[in-house]
Parts: C-alpha cells; sequence; structure tokens
C-alpha cells in the first residue's frame, strides 16, 4: 500500500471512529477478487454498532478516494441498516467497486443493486444522497492536502427512482420527509 493510501485510508478511519466515539468500530479489509481488485485495491468496510449516535448499523467504505480523487477531493460512502449482516459490507463493497469502475457517483445519482436491498424488499435501488441520518459532521473528512465527503447510500425503489428521474430529487426527498420514513426499515413502503 502506498504512502497516500495509507494516509488516507487512515485519515477516513480516524474521522469514522472519532465521529462513533463510544460506538464498537470494526475495519474489514475486503478482497475483491483479481478481476476487481485493480478498481479499489485497498478496499476496506468500516462497521459501525449502534451506539449513542446512532441505533443502527452504519457500514462505511475507505478505499475509494485513492482511487478517484481530483485535486484532493473525492468521496466515500456510508450504508446505515437495522442489522449486522455480511450483506451490507458486500454491498458497501459493491458501491465502491462500482464508483471506482468508471461509474463516478456522485450526490443525486442513482445506482441498480439488480436484486433487492434484502430478500422480500421492494428496494433495489440505492440513492446518493447527503448523510442526513448523520449529519455534515460526518460527511465532511478533512485530510492533510485535500478532503473526502462521505455521502450516504439510501435504499430506494424503481418506482422512486422513476419519479426522481421525472420530478426532481428534492420533490422524492420532499415525499421521504412528507411518508416519514424510516430509512433502515427494508419493508418500507414506497413513496410513489
Amino acid at each position: 500500500m502506498s504512502d497516500a493510501r495509507n494516509l488516507a485510508a487512515a485519515a477516513v478511519e480516524s474521522h469514522v471512529r472519532a465521529f462513533f466515539e463510544g460506538h464498537f468500530v470494526e475495519a474489514i479489509e475486503l478482497d475483491l477478487g483479481p478481476q476487481r481488485r485493480e478498481a479499489v485495491a485497498d478496499l476496506r468496510v468500516l462497521v459501525v454498532a449502534p451506539g449513542p449516535r446512532s441505533d443502527s448499523w452504519a457500514y462505511v467504505s475507505a478505499g475509494c478516494w485513492v482511487e478517484t480523487e481530483k485535486d484532493g477531493h473525492g468521496l466515500e460512502f456510508v450504508m446505515t441498516a437495522p442489522v449486522r449482516d455480511q450483506r451490507f459490507i458486500e454491498l458497501t463493497a459493491m458501491i465502491a467497486y462500482y464508483h471506482c469502475a468508471g461509474h463516478q457517483l456522485d450526490l443525486e445519482h442513482s445506482m441498480p443493486i439488480g436484486e433487492p436491498w434484502v430478500p422480500g424488499s421492494a428496494c433495489d435501488h440505492l440513492l446518493i444522497s447527503l448523510p442526513y441520518l448523520h449529519g455534515p459532521d460526518l460527511e465532511h473528512c478533512p485530510l492533510p492536502d485535500g478532503h473526502v465527503r462521505i455521502l450516504w447510500t439510501l435504499p430506494v425503489t424503481a418506482a422512486e427512482i422513476e419519479f426522481r428521474r421525472s420530478q426532481g430529487h428534492e420533490a422524492l426527498e420532499q415525499r421521504f420527509d412528507a411518508a416519514g420514513i424510516i430509512p433502515t426499515d427494508p419493508f418500507r413502503s414506497s413513496v410513489v
């Protein structure tokens, strides 16, 4: 691992651990295999247990920034879920690979999962949004020569993605607010 990779990964991990002080945080190193290793060579998923800041689990990528940064600025991703499960570690890795393999996700983008978020869920896409559950203190991670922005990957339905395409991101977020969705509920109803 290069010095830049080490510094960036350490900065993200330190930032996440500081933000989630009082929570158990485990760093899981992932090898995506020979076909995908080049896109995200040193991927880690930080698994954050419930604690004083949040009653849900958080899964944070660490490794995207170094692969895609531009002028010192880049992204990592956080997913929140109701339980600890290998499924969410794998989805976080999938997001990282998708982003680093040329799709360049950003705020208000979406990506198909290709199957339900969890078995039986209507949510089969992820919407890249501001980390509303955690706020700007998690979102902004300073680095010595730039910064990492940690964006939220919210599970959504295909119908919600179609609504966003026709009505706009803000209109969809207003629907989420009006419905009072629980974003970690894999069985929530679609808001459209």
